[in-house]
């Protein structure tokens, strides 16, 4: 049975339900009217053929989907502006993919800006049009600029499951610790039903357990880490990165992770889940339209997943990722009017109330958003407005000083594909992450001399 609900981002501290709507007018009695046969012209009169260029993440299917459809409705309602998507598929990082785009010349006029420090530092965008930021209840600001419109508030990741594969496994209530969390695992083993599906050929998808781990046992309790260990003071082989990294790895070395991972991908493990080849699937509620749409009648469930300390820490501040402009297409003014027509339109009550739906996603505007949410997203919405819940950053999320050199990411995530593959983790692979950290920064300080 589904529920209406409005949700908005109302911090960067937390997200919360909205009771009332905020509205604008830009209307004006000052201005002289026109005649008719003035306004007769103006109404027949060609609009200007503009042509701009859009690239954003295609790694989630859902939101693949609804950009798409966002782009070819803008279209239909605007004939004379040409958007030409540059997005790709594969498996390739965004990142890499965004830095390929601008060697060979192509950086989106209109891109969906995920690291945002790097690209405004290496001056390819733009700071945002002061008429985008009248859109928005709240957004993050980097060295006192807005740089990114927030396309939708930041969603937690948890457990999407099986209930009927909890239910043949004997599990009766979602776990509350993170023991009860193993102990599912175990059920599930015991009973021949693979626990978990991971998407692990696509370099993105490992860092949703990876970030779990590190929001448990580091960033929860010092949100300055990052800054922390930039300065030296606090090192990977710490307890707490340690810890993180040894349940990940645990995850994968009793068997709770299907065998087949580093084959999977990210697209794949709907399938996996709907088809029973595996009971559970960590991951957002960007996945829940495409679970259904694999089975309309499945039954699953969500819940986050606690930590050893029995608290439930997700990923759900404000970011500075969004809708950003480039530095060039800023200084055309036709194309410029153009992509903010686009970013009007997107956000525009009707379209975004589209776009949330198909995507299960958390508005960012200051209009209310409505839409019939599923169980499993008014669960997301409980767990995101309990005032117990500790909301925290991924580690890539940071800016400023705490801003994680954006080279080592992958690099990390691949490391942890090399010690899972070869079976032998230990303190060194941490001092591993510390030295390739310190490298990167010296390497990014270098280059902006």
């Amino acid at each position: 049975m589904k529920k209406h609900f409005a949700v908005t981002v109302s911090s960067v501290m937390a997200l919360s339900i909205i009771l009332s709507a905020c509205g604008n007018s830009d209307s004006s009695s000052s201005t002289p009217a026109a005649s008719p046969s003035a306004g007769a012209a103006a109404s027949t009169a060609p609009k200007k053929n503009v042509s701009f260029t859009i690239g954003y993440a295609t790694g989630d299917p859902a939101t693949k989907q609804a950009m798409a459809d966002a782009v070819a409705a803008f279209s239909k309602a605007n004939p004379n502006i040409k958007i030409t998507d540059l997005s790709e598929g594969g498996s390739q990082a965004y990142l890499d993919w965004l830095k390929t785009k601008d060697a060979v010349g192509e950086f989106p006029d209109l891109v969906e800006m995920r690291d945002t420090q790097l690209f405004s530092e290496a001056g390819k965008i733009a700071e945002l049009p002061q008429e985008w930021l009248s859109l928005f209840a709240d957004a993050p600001k980097l060295n006192g600029k807005n740089w990114t419109a927030p396309i939708v508030g930041t969603a937690p990741q948890g457990i999407i499951y099986s209930k009927k594969a909890y239910a043949d496994a004997g599990i009766t209530s979602e776990p509350k610790t993170y023991d009860e969390f193993l102990a599912a695992q175990e059920k599930l083993k015991a009973k021949g039903i693979t626990p978990l599906t991971f998407g692990g050929k696509d370099i993105f998808h490992w860092g949703f357990w990876i970030n779990k781990f590190l929001m448990d046992d580091v960033f929860a309790d010092d949100p300055n880490w990052n800054s922390k260990r930039t300065k030296g003071q606090v090192s990977f082989a710490d307890a707490g990165p340690t810890q993180a990294m040894k349940d990940f790895t645990e995850l994968f070395t009793k068997g709770y992770v299907d065998k087949g991972y580093l084959s999977t991908a990210d697209n794949q493990t709907a399938s996996m889940l709907v088809t029973g080849k595996a009971a559970e699937l960590f991951s957002g509620p960007w996945m829940f339209s495409q679970i259904s749409q694999a089975d309309p009648k499945f039954e699953f469930g969500w819940y986050p997943v606690p930590d050893r300390k029995g608290r439930i820490v997700v990923n759900g501040l404000n970011t500075l990722q969004g809708w950003s402009i480039s530095t060039k297409a800023n200084q055309d003014a036709d194309k410029k009017a153009a992509i903010s027509d686009f970013i009007k339109f997107f956000f525009a009550k009707d379209q975004y109330t589209k776009f949330m739906k198909q995507v299960n996603g958390i508005p960012t505007t200051k209009e209310k958003i409505t839409y019939d949410a599923a169980p499993q997203m008014q669960r997301v919405i409980e767990v995101m407005n309990d005032p117990k819940t500790i909301k925290s950053l991924q580690i890539n999320s940071f800016w400023g000083d705490d801003q994680m050199p954006p080279q080592w990411r992958n690099w990390f995530y691949k490391l942890s594909q090399d010690w899972l593959v070869k079976g032998d983790f230990s303190a060194d692979y941490m001092k591993k992450a510390d030295a390739e950290w310190d490298a990167n920064i010296k390497a990014n300080a270098a280059a902006k001399k």
